[in-house]
């Protein structure tokens, strides 16, 4: 920071109540009154009206015998900026410096102190000091900058506004390599003695400084030059959130403080709608956590919906590079419970897939496409598994947020399994109802058999569950031995006799029966007799759509239901299957005693 020190005498004024004067033989004969300060000094017998061409117009009426009074309430910069001038004209030693030029330079003009009224008046040394000093430094053109604030229209009329934004947008566009000045870059892990290179983004955290109006000015200027990338554009704009917006991590945590003002959250709207409107157009020029942290804290301020609705459509954009952290924010709701914010994120999710469903059957057949759905259903699924240790998420939220993922993302279930274990584990009293609610929307079909060996073994599960494992775990297996093992045509054909016959392809080659031709599943279809259909149409349906009736008796009568708790052999009894009793007791007896022997 650059500092001009004018003036060679002592500093006399002293203050007695609410009244300055110098300390001097001479009697004063002006008095000039600026709001609740009156200043006692001289008319001629020190150079402050030959000075000031204001004050030589308005004591121009009055001898100059006359003790005179004088108003000026409406100088910029009141009192302080009057007063640097005053001492100016009594040669009293003041020093200049970024922080005070803009008042005492407002103040000059407004009082006239040019060269015109006396050579080598306070304004053309101001006007040096700013050409010289403040304009080729960086950190001296933006804390001047930020004093304009104070009295915006003087320096925008005054032309200080434009000539410090042109200087900053100067230096911003200066190549890394030709950085001289200091600036300020105080991220974690980066040391100046360890990095002789200037980072890209040295100028970020200084221009977080400023007001959000004067900073928008600056990047918007920026970006129209095209000479700095996306990426750069989109740190600065998250340096500036993490200076101004608050923090939602830690909103939780402060719950019992008190709340914002008014006057602040409208201020941080402002700033969170300006941010969003900043963001380049381009993919990737700020990351998915920022846009996701944004839209938290939009939800937290109350924003626009149209705020709202760009940056889901923005982290929509981005969403298959997401991270589970990423999506761990906590609700900001007062009347949620609940500590995460999951209908954050299948907001964001539920636009996604329909830019998905939007996109051309050209696009959407490609291997890339596939592997960035599938990425964000394993995505999700382990965000469930992070949320579903929360003790007081609605199992609602849960499936909702499981079903929201199509098919097409999920070719198997053990995460979706393991976010189901972790609920049910942490959520002891949740009814049988919920339950079911919750495990139906498992397909044991796509559990890998590890997991369907902990799932038979679980007795968090509903019996419902366990039993369509123990389908299609006996189905899998039953198809494995199929497959090592020839079946004889005729027990394919359950009976049925198929007449070979014998012609010849295009090619004159021969090929006898349609059972070389069809498939065996086929072949299998075509052959069964009426009668055999509906037997074992009865054996596999049920009128109520549950599990199949012949492989629930077996399972049962069998012994297979390993890890059942007593309470299911009730659930049995309460499926009415008919033909079979079953007692509750010797459940409960195998189920023990397997338990011990695991």
């Amino acid at each position: 920071m650059k500092f001009m020190k004018i003036g060679t005498r002592p500093d006399t004024f002293y203050t007695e109540e609410a009244t300055r004067s110098l300390i001097s033989d001479i009697p004063t004969d002006l008095v000039i009154h600026i709001k609740n300060i009156n200043y006692l000094l001289h008319k001629l017998q020190f150079p402050l009206l030959p000075k000031c061409g204001l004050l030589q117009r308005l004591c121009s009426d009055f001898s100059d015998s006359e003790n005179v009074t004088i108003e000026l309430h409406d100088i910029p910069g009141g009192e302080d900026a009057f007063e640097l001038c005053a001492k100016f004209c009594y040669g009293i030693t003041i020093n200049l410096s970024a922080h005070n030029f803009v008042p005492a330079f407002c103040a000059a003009k407004f009082l006239r102190m040019t060269d015109s009224v006396e050579k080598g008046n306070f304004i053309a040394k101001l006007e040096a000091f700013f050409n010289s000093c403040i304009l080729e430094g960086w950190k001296d053109s933006i804390a001047t900058l930020q004093t304009t604030a104070k009295l915006p229209d003087w320096s925008e009329n005054l032309g200080i506004v434009r000539k410090c934004i042109d200087s900053i947008i100067e230096k911003t566009l200066t190549p890394p390599a030709q950085v001289k000045w200091s600036y300020t870059y105080t991220r974690p892990g980066y040391s100046k003695k360890h990095h002789h290179s200037v980072p890209k983004d040295w100028w970020t955290e200084d221009l977080s400084d400023l007001d959000i109006d004067l900073f928008r000015c600056i990047i918007m200027a920026i970006r129209s030059t095209y000479m700095l990338p996306p990426q750069l554009i989109g740190e600065a704009l998250h340096v500036y959130a993490c200076r101004w917006l608050p923090d939602t991590t830690k909103l939780r945590l402060a719950e019992g403080s008190t709340s914002q003002t008014e006057e602040a959250i409208q201020n941080n709207k402002k700033i969170l709608e300006n941010i969003v409107s900043m963001i380049p157009a381009d993919r990737g020029s700020v990351s998915f956590g920022f846009l996701l942290r944004l839209l938290c804290i939009a939800n937290y301020l109350g924003v626009s919906p149209m705020t709202k609705t760009e940056l889901i459509r923005r982290a929509s954009l981005q969403f298959d590079e997401a991270t589970v952290g990423d999506l761990l924010y906590p609700s900001t709701s007062t009347t949620d419970q609940h500590f995460y914010d999951i209908d954050l994120v299948q907001a964001v999710l539920e636009s996604f897939l329909a830019l998905c469903k939007r996109m051309p059957p050209s696009a959407a057949e490609t291997s890339q496409f596939m592997r960035s759905i599938r990425n964000t259903g394993k995505l999700i699924d382990s965000y469930l598994q992070g949320v579903a240790r929360d003790d007081n998420m609605p199992v609602s939220k849960l499936i909702s947020l499981a079903e929201a993922v199509p098919d097409i993302a999920r070719p198997e279930h053990d995460d979706l399994y393991k976010a189901i274990n972790i609920y049910l584990k942490g959520h002891d009293d949740l009814c049988k109802a919920d339950k079911k609610r919750l495990c139906r929307i498992l397909d044991c079909q796509k559990l890998s058999p590890e997991v369907r060996t902990h799932a038979v073994k679980n007795e968090r599960l509903p019996l419902r569950t366990v039993v369509q494992v123990l389908y299609y775990e006996q189905e899998k297996s039953s198809k494995v031995t199929a497959s090592h093992k020839p079946t004889p045509p005729q027990e394919l054909n359950f009976g049925a006799k198929l007449t070979p016959t014998t012609t010849r392809d295009n090619q004159g080659k021969q090929w006898s029966g349609p059972e070389e031709e069809l498939s065996k599943e086929e072949t299998t279809r075509r052959t069964i007799l009426p009668e055999t259909k509906e037997r074992d149409k009865h054996k596999l349906k049920r009128s109520d759509d549950k599990l199949p009736l012949e492989l629930e008796r077996k399972a049962v009568l069998r012994g297979e239901l390993v890890g059942v708790e007593s309470d299911k052999g009730k659930e049995v009894r309460e499926e009415n299957l008919p033909g079979i009793k079953l007692d509750a007791k010797k459940i409960t007896t195998r189920a023990s005693s397997k338990g011990r022997e695991r």
